[in-house]
């Protein structure tokens, strides 16, 4: 009996957000993807940044099974084990700025938790963005969001936004003021075109935030957890925030995230709440996801093949790409001309790869992919690009 048409069925079913592609993925390995009918691709997305430690990793699916035999739910007004050792084990990873940590299930309820405690810490009700940052689709992330896209179609949102240019220091300096709650700002603007923070601006934006009693949140919900070549990118910039925005890539696949506190986050019990945040499996998953990007040591590797994908890029002349901007495995092609056709087609040649905006071609491949594979993804970049 021939399989149901499972496009048919999500076309019918489900709610189309997302513009989809040609491909039912049944199964994945390492770095690898496939279809229904076993076809093989290369994964450069990763889930959009999830799959760091590759697609079902053996530690990571075991610690998965071993705790839905043992306990699935446990409310947040009763202890864990699991949700205390992962607690732990974040803090322990984190920059030294950070004492405690929220969970929660997405990186969009942990950017909206950082604006709920930067209000009720501060007493303010203002904030200040990036330009071309993104933050989330809930109604006070996406507020933070600067794209008119994501923003327009729910107006009125929250108001006291304002949003800067990434890198212009008088623009944010102008911005900051003594009703700032925070400033909330990407490392690495992800979604915005893979576009890099400078050290001097990320140093004039701690430093004003502590001149005029701002709180600083930095999102690392897409850099974080080793994709940098750092386990977060503000061990770059030697940075040590308020709060941190993370999730993604937390729990390899299963929903989590997190809000990451310091000394100067203010919340009494009851201010806020989750009903599944720090759930036995997904506080399980995540304590196996850090035990592999810690003993598989995949921060540098991240930075070795990161490393390795722009020199091959390099090799051949692309006349299509303006320039390349990397950090770690966090890789933009700036095109000439539009994404979107080039995606297809490397779909069709079973490169599974990103856009960031109408002309950026995003790759965030599994941290486990080897050079092998990456020369495979840019046999076809050259082909397609020069």
């Amino acid at each position: 009996m021939s399989n149901p048409d499972y496009q048919a069925l999500e076309n019918t079913y489900g709610l189309t957000l997302y513009p989809k592609r040609d491909a039912v993925l049944v199964r994945g390995k390492g770095a690898l993807l496939y279809d229904e009918h076993n076809n093989e691709y290369i994964d450069c997305a990763a889930g959009i940044g999830v799959a760091n430690v590759g697609h079902c990793h053996p530690d990571v699916v075991a610690a998965i099974q071993k705790q839905a035999g043992e306990l699935m739910v446990v409310p947040n007004t009763l202890y864990n084990d699991k949700r205390s050792q992962l607690l732990q084990k974040l803090v322990q990873l984190s920059p030294d700025s950070i004492e405690r940590a929220y969970l929660c299930n997405s990186g969009t309820e942990a950017v909206e938790a950082a604006l709920k405690f930067a209000r009720v810490s501060t007493g303010r009700t203002e904030y200040v963005t990036a330009m071309r940052g993104f933050h989330g689709r809930t109604m006070g992330a996406v507020s933070a969001t600067f794209t008119k896209k994501y923003r327009d179609p729910f107006a009125p949102l929250v108001p006291g936004f304002s949003y800067v240019p990434l890198n212009k220091i008088d623009k944010l300096d102008a911005a900051v003021t003594e009703k700032t709650a925070a400033v909330m700002l990407e490392l690495v603007q992800g979604e915005g075109g893979v576009n890099l923070a400078d050290r001097a601006y990320i140093d004039a934006v701690k430093r004003i935030c502590d001149e005029r009693g701002a709180l600083l949140i930095v999102d690392e919900i897409q850099t974080g957890f080793c994709r940098t070549g750092r386990f977060f990118a503000c061990e770059h910039f030697d940075l040590q925030p308020d709060m941190i925005t993370v999730a993604k890539a937390i729990a390899a696949g299963i929903p989590m995230g997190a809000t990451l506190l310091g000394e100067k986050i203010k919340v009494e019990p009851g201010m806020h709440g989750t009903t599944f945040g720090g759930n036995p499996i997904a506080s399980a998953a995540a304590l196996a996801t850090l035990g592999v990007m810690e003993n598989e040591n995949l921060a540098s590797r991240a930075e070795e093949m990161g490393s390795y994908l722009q020199e091959k890029l390099a090799e051949k002349p692309m006349s299509q790409v303006r320039s390349v901007r990397r950090l770690g495995l966090m890789i933009g092609l700036e095109l000439k001309v539009k994404v979107q056709p080039v995606l297809e087609e490397l779909m069709r040649r079973r490169v599974i790869a990103l856009p960031a905006g109408a002309t950026v071609l995003r790759m965030l491949p599994p941290l486990v992919i080897d050079k092998s594979q990456i020369d495979r993804v840019v046999e076809q970049l050259h082909e397609l690009l020069a």
